[in-house]
């Protein structure tokens, strides 16, 4: 991953905590590259819950976002890609054994004051 878009992903985990509180969605997708590659065999899932906490875990070198009864981590050292397409939208692509990969979608719905 460039320089630049790490610096971006350590800007997002060092400042999320903007969101606790927040409801967080989560789409994730995992998907293999072969020669045959087709988008629609990417195999999806959603979550919804309050964000209460994030985390770095040294032992095995992940984030972690949690809400009551719900956590998601990210390999750290697998990911390949962040970006922030949108205000209060974040997508992190993992890349597992070259031709695995798990694109992770995270939407914030701020709450009104």
């Amino acid at each position: 991953m460039e320089d630049s878009k790490k610096q971006i992903l350590l800007n997002f985990f060092h400042t999320i905590s903007v969101y606790y509180g927040s409801t967080t969605e989560i789409t994730s997708g995992i998907y293999t590259i072969a020669e045959n590659f087709d988008a629609k065999n990417t195999t999806w899932n959603l979550s919804e819950f309050e964000l209460i906490r994030s985390a770095f875990r040294n032992n095995g070198n992940r984030l972690m976002i949690e809400g009551y009864k719900m956590y998601y981590e990210f390999s750290a050292a697998n990911i390949i890609d962040f970006k922030n397409p949108k205000k209060h939208q974040y997508e992190i692509i993992e890349a597992y054994n070259g031709t695995t990969f798990r694109i992770t979608k995270i939407k914030f719905r701020i709450p009104k004051k």
